[in-house]
This record gives structure tokens, sequence and C-alpha cells, in this order.
């Protein structure tokens, strides 16, 4: 009996470690530029959304801007790539994808006050992609603006304590995701 508890201990010992040292898969977990494809997030600097080389840190930016980017699964394609509604996709490919950003930031106001800012904006593929009839940058169906050709931004919410901005700039309804798919 002791043999067996003692192998037991010493198996405990040697395939623990072992197990949680193991090297996790590349596509788990978020890279160096702050993408993390497993969970359809990105959480980093905003200018390291374009995978620089050197990715950019904190201070060697054009700003220090924070995002959080969160989308669908069907917002990337297999390879990756943002659907755009293609002929070669068919718009149907889109259908029901969505994106959010929220960003933050600070800046030095012009009476040198320290400003915080905040901005959060959805966008959505509208069933069948957008309609602007009228060519007026607007979707005809929600009312929302196009973006990117084939998307409309349903919901924009801006906070500047400097410029006096305190909330939704823009939002059309509904402005969830499920009565876009």
């Amino acid at each position: 009996m002791k043999k067996l508890v003692f192998v037991l201990v010493l198996l405990a010992l040697l395939v623990v470690p072992a197990t949680a040292l193991a090297d996790k898969p590349g596509d788990k977990g978020y890279d160096e530029w702050g993408y993390n494809y497993q969970a359809r997030m990105f959480n980093g600097l905003y200018w390291n959304t374009s995978r620089p080389e050197p990715p950019c840190e904190p201070g060697t930016c054009p700003s220090d801007t924070q995002l959080i980017m969160k989308w669908s699964a069907e917002w990337l394609n297999a390879d990756g790539i943002r659907c755009a509604g293609t002929p070669q996709q068919g718009s149907s490919a889109c259908e029901g994808s969505w994106l959010t950003n929220h960003q933050r930031g600070e800046y030095i106001g012009d009476d040198g006050r320290t400003c915080k800012w905040t901005y959060f904006v959805k966008i959505v593929y509208p069933p069948g992609g957008p309609v602007d009839e009228d060519d007026d940058g607007y979707d005809d169906n929600t009312g929302g603006s196009i973006i990117w050709g084939s998307y409309v931004r349903i919901q924009q919410v801006s906070n500047d304590t400097c410029a006096g901005e305190h909330g939704k700039i823009f939002s059309v309804q509904p402005t969830g995701f499920g009565a876009y798919k």
C-alpha cells in the first residue's frame, strides 16, 4: 500500500507540472498586438490593430488610445478576413456579423487640463446589406450611417470631459444585434 501511495505521489509531482508547463497552441490567448481570435476580441493600443512591427508600446505610438474590440463569428471568414459581402462571398455570408469598438484615452485641453474621453460604436451587416437609394450615406432601412460600404453603424456614444460630450451621438431602433440577423 505504501508503494502505491508513493507511486501516485511521484506521478502527481511529475505529471501535473509537465502539463502545466506544456506549450499553449499558437492560436490561443492574446498575441503581442492584443488580438485573441478564439475569444473574438482585441484589447490593446488602437495603433496595434494594423499589426505594426514592432508592436506599439505606450508612449511610442501617435497616441495611447486604448481599444477593446469584439466581433461575431460571422465577422471574419476562415482566412481571418473581414466579410465584405463581395459577389465571391455572397451577401448572405455576412448576415448576422457585428463588431463593437470601445475606445478611451486622454489629451491635454487648451486650458492645460487633462481631458478624458470614451467612444463606443456598434456596427452590423444588415440583412441583404445596406440600401442607400437617396445617396445620403444612411441606410434607408435602419437609419444608421453606412461605413466601409457594406456595414451600418447602429449606435455611437461619446463622452469627453472637456468637449462637453455626454452620451449618445446616434442610435437607431432597435440597437440590439439580434434584429440584424
